[in-house]
């Protein structure tokens, strides 16, 4: 928690002036290194020891306690001594700060003294398995009431509340420090990410695309176009999934782009919400985090590089991505499964419930609230234009393709004759900004989309921008709930949840055969709990690889055989997080599949998890154990795709035409 500073350690301020009361916050607030740190003092002769600790330590975790020296003086040629917890420093000309991490089990004193002078402050510490009570509270209010705003208020009151107590507050002043310190402090912590403001103004601009190529009868235009192919509910759903497997480079835009460009044609062909939603949010971070050229790889390349640094493995991260694809069994088993899910015509659990009542009573179903209000359509039938939407929607698919080009190009990358095209491509997309190039091809599907309803005369310009900013109101829900998740992701990083999950089962005398299970196990849990992905890889890959390399090496697997192993937990890490993020109501990438779909966020998470899981069980019993033990995947693959085909047929009832 060293980002920012909470308001709730301005006690002193409560008389200034509003207008000065809130410039000193945003002050504290953007100062670097100020957040959730104490700042004391200690003069001495020579000068004042500032005194830089937490606002709370965590047991098993080391906090950081800064200490520097402001001269009253010039000290060239002396120095300072000073004592912290007993051990003994010095600050001098060349080193007037230090940083010393201490771990705080129990209740004790931080204390820094030199000579006489004695700084001290109370330290109880917060356990660490109270970390994961925050997620786990909002993630099983969600289920239960099947309400997500509340869920997630209130599993992040949890974690604030808990932080303040263990701050020696009192229960009621914790809960209500805890509640003020949601809104000033992990809301606008979230909102002030650039990542996350990206995604937001994408996700709008997605939005206003949508509503005006929805008002200009381009959408309609697309629905009498796929209505060529998707003559019923099974080739509908099979349209979306190639276009899911097709938008493959960014889970983002895969899930954005395909939920509202089929959402119409579904809705005529009455497939459900819920299966939209589910065919969207698997085909979107299964694909893009096995796929060769993706928004993912840069970063995959960069968190096995840090598990890899001090491993005595002569290959490149690239190398190692590539030999892992054959363990990376739950994507692919994902993508298959949808595929026969789709191809049988059946369901079983909520989802078919969910796919009946559509086929019975459409997208309204009788008793229940509308997924979201009818769009006003003010075009004339003559205007349903298949290219005023798909012209648009093209833009926004290949303006991102070249601005990950543009923002990741390297020119001495391209003369490199010594690597291949796919890795001078890989190495391209991964050294780009995702971010930008998603906002400006989103801008410009917006342009491109106003541009074509004006220079038709389908709408005047007022009935265009109305259209835009109906489309960007519609998002705000679908925003507060990823805020929401952002908060709840920060409380849980600053509590260390995922490290409490790795030191758990770290702690296991494990064989090097059940450390893939493991891990793949671990990387969901993480990502259930955090509802992130990208998260869990950076904690999981630089923890778990070299104690993987490790234990191989102790139990005295040969090279060949510990490489595998290797290649099957850097896989497995992917995996895990990629099960955890669809199981999880707090994931960023659920919830916009929920958003692009028009889709009850809970009823998507409800109806999904079924499927999940049992994708998930089959990945573990059917790829990541099995494999450990030698039998190759090309035997895997097919054995298992086939027990799942059979699985679906004897579990899943066929659905009404």
């Amino acid at each position: 928690m060293d980002q920012q500073k909470s308001l709730r350690q301005l006690p002193d301020t409560m008389g200034f002036p509003n207008a000065l009361l809130i410039i000193l916050a945003m002050f504290l607030f953007l100062s670097p290194g100020m957040y959730g740190r104490k700042l004391d003092t200690l003069t001495l002769e020579k000068g004042m020891i500032l005194i830089s600790s937490p606002d709370f330590f965590v047991t098993q975790i080391p906090g950081e306690v800064r200490v520097a020296l402001e001269p009253f003086d010039d000290l060239v040629n002396d120095s300072v001594s000073l004592h912290i917890m007993g051990e003994p420093m010095y600050l001098s000309a060349n080193t007037w700060e230090t940083v010393f991490p201490i771990t705080f089990d129990e209740a004790s004193e931080l204390k820094v003294s030199s000579g006489k002078e004695v700084y001290t402050r109370f330290i109880t510490p917060v356990p660490l398995w109270l970390s994961i009570l925050p997620p786990l509270i909002a993630i099983v209010l969600a289920l239960i009431v099947k309400e997500v705003f509340s869920a997630l208020f209130i599993g992040i009151l949890a974690g604030t509340t808990i932080l303040f107590f263990y701050q020696q507050h009192n229960l009621f002043e914790s809960v209500f420090l805890g509640l003020l310190s949601i809104i000033d402090t992990y809301i606008l912590q979230s909102v002030l990410d650039s990542g996350h403001v990206s995604i937001i103004l994408f996700s709008m601009l997605i939005g206003g695309m949508v509503s005006i190529i929805t008002a200009n009868g381009g959408m309609q235009g697309i629905v009498n176009y796929l209505s060529k192919f998707a003559s019923n509910a099974r080739n509908g759903q099979l349209v979306t999934w190639l276009m899911g497997i097709t938008l493959f480079f960014d889970d983002y835009a895969n899930t954005l782009v395909v939920g509202n460009t089929m959402r119409p044609v579904t809705d005529k062909l009455r497939i459900s919400r819920e299966k939209l939603a589910y065919i969207v949010d698997s085909t979107a971070a299964p694909i893009a985090a096995i796929a060769f050229v993706t928004t993912w790889i840069g970063a995959e390349l960069s968190y096995i590089q840090n598990g890899i640094d001090t491993l005595p493995i002569d290959e490149s991260p690239y190398n190692i991505f590539i030999s892992s694809l054959q363990y990376s069994f739950y994507p692919i088993y994902t993508l298959v499964f949808v595929a026969m899910l789709i191809w049988s015509g059946k369901d079983f659990g909520p989802m078919f419930k969910a796919e009946v009542r559509t086929r019975k009573h459409g997208v309204k179903s009788p008793g229940e609230e509308e997924c979201v209000p009818e769009e006003k359509q003010v075009f004339k039938p003559s205007a349903a234009r298949w290219y005023n939407a798909a012209i648009p929607v093209m833009i926004v698919v290949f303006g991102t393709i070249a601005g990950l080009f543009y923002t990741g190009w390297d020119q001495a990358t391209w003369q490199n004759n010594d690597i291949t095209f796919s890795a001078r491509l890989s190495a391209t997309i991964g050294n780009s900004d995702s971010y930008l190039a998603l906002l400006w091809s989103s801008l410009g599907g917006v342009l491109v989309a106003v541009g074509l309803t004006l220079s038709q005369r389908i709408l005047n310009l007022k009935d265009t921008m109305e259209s835009l900013i109906e489309g960007l109101k519609s998002m705000l829900t679908a925003i507060m709930i990823l805020i929401l998740a952002w908060s709840i992701a920060l409380i849980t990083e600053h509590m260390h949840t995922a490290e409490f999950i790795s030191i758990s089962v770290s702690e296991m005398n494990l064989s090097p055969v059940v450390i893939p299970t493991i891990t793949f196990i671990l990387g969901a849990l993480v990502a259930f709990s955090t509802g992130s992905s990208w998260g869990t890889m950076a904690i999981l890959y630089p923890l778990i690889l070299p104690a993987s390399w490790l234990l191989g090496e102790l139990h005295g697997l040969p090279y060949a055989e510990n490489i595998e192993i290797f290649y099957n937990v850097v896989a497995s890490v992917l995996a895990g997080s990629v099960l955890g993020d669809h199981c999880s109501p707090i994931s960023d990438t659920t919830i916009l599949s929920s958003l692009s779909s028009s889709c009850n966020h809970i009823e998507h998470v409800r109806t999904q998890l079924p499927y999940a899981l049992i994708v998930g069980f089959f990945a573990i019993i059917g790829g990541v154990l099995p494999a450990a033990y030698g039998i190759p995947f090309y035997i895997l693959f097919p054995l298992t795709i086939l027990i799942m085909f059979f699985t679906i047929k004897g579990l899943g009832k066929k659905l009404p035409v």
